[in-house]
C-alpha cells in the first residue's frame, strides 16, 4: 500500500466505514423485525435488504479504490452527492447524531477522491 497516495487510503477507509455502517443498520433492522418490533414487516424487510445491499456495494467500491480501479471513483462520488441532501435533511430534523457524521464523511470522501493525487492514481493509464 506504500505506493498509494494518502488521499486514496483515507477515501477508501471512509467509504468502507460507510459500508460497514449500512451493513450494521441493515442487520439491525433484520434483528428488530425478527423480534417483532417492526410496525410493517414488509417495509422493514425491504429497508433491511436495501441497507445490506448498499453496505456490500460500498465495501466493494472501497476495495476498488484501494486497488486503484478507475471504475470505483464514480460510484463513490455519486453516493456522496446523494448523501449530502440526506445529511442536511437529517440535521434539519434534529438528527445531528446521524446527519453530522454523514455530511462530514461525504465531505472527506469528496475532497480526498477529487484531490489531484487521487485523480492521478485512479485515472492514470499506468
Amino acid at each position: 500500500m506504500s505506493n498509494r497516495p494518502f488521499t486514496i487510503v483515507v477515501a477508501a477507509a471512509v467509504v468502507a466505514l460507510e459500508g460497514l455502517t449500512a451493513l450494521a443498520l441493515g442487520g439491525w433492522v433484520v434483528y428488530e423485525t425478527l423480534l417483532g418490533a417492526a410496525g410493517d414487516v414488509m417495509s422493514s424487510l425491504v429497508l433491511a435488504v436495501f441497507g445490506l445491499a448498499v453496505g456490500a456495494g460500498l465495501l466493494w467500491v472501497a476495495w476498488g479504490i484501494v486497488q486503484l480501479m478507475r471504475w470505483s471513483r464514480g460510484p463513490a462520488v455519486v453516493t456522496q452527492i446523494f448523501a449530502v441532501p440526506v445529511a442536511i435533511t437529517l440535521m434539519q430534523a434534529g438528527q445531528l447524531g446521524w446527519g453530522l457524521p454523514l455530511i462530514v464523511g461525504a465531505g472527506v470522501i469528496l475532497v480526498t477522491l477529487l484531490a489531484p493525487p487521487s485523480t492521478q492514481a485512479l485515472m492514470s493509464d499506468v
